[in-house]
């Protein structure tokens, strides 16, 4: 099973960027998604979640700026990020939990490939 993270880039302080991430492989369903982001010296931390009914979570620091959603016939998490911000300037990773063919349920994750945002002001 693999995540591609994809969408980061610079914007400027304000601006929007949306972030995307497929999970391929031989699953049978993918149960929570979730987007982390870490930066250099600090500890990753969970930025939002959605579950697979479309439950979603965000950090205090993200709240009412970005959106989290799935698309489930493509296996596919988004971040919309409005309004960024220099603070939000990160490596960002996603995360999911899926039930393989096994059948078994795993996390899994793209810690060694995450997508880099950098916010200026």
């Amino acid at each position: 099973v693999q995540l591609q993270a994809s969408g980061g880039g610079s914007v400027q302080f304000g601006g929007s960027l949306r972030l995307s991430c497929v999970v391929s492989g031989s699953i049978w369903g993918i149960a929570e998604m979730d987007w982390y982001r870490q930066v250099p010296g600090k500890q990753r931390e969970l930025v939002a979640g959605v579950t697979s009914e479309g439950v979603t979570k965000y950090a205090d620091s993200v709240k009412d700026r970005f959106s989290i959603f799935r698309d489930n016939a493509k296996n596919t998490v988004y971040l919309e990020m409005n309004d960024l911000k220099p603070e939000d300037t990160a490596v960002y990773y996603c995360a999911a939990g899926a039930t393989t063919l096994s059948p078994k349920y795993f996390r899994f994750n793209n810690w060694g490939q995450g997508t880099l945002v950098t916010v200026s002001s």
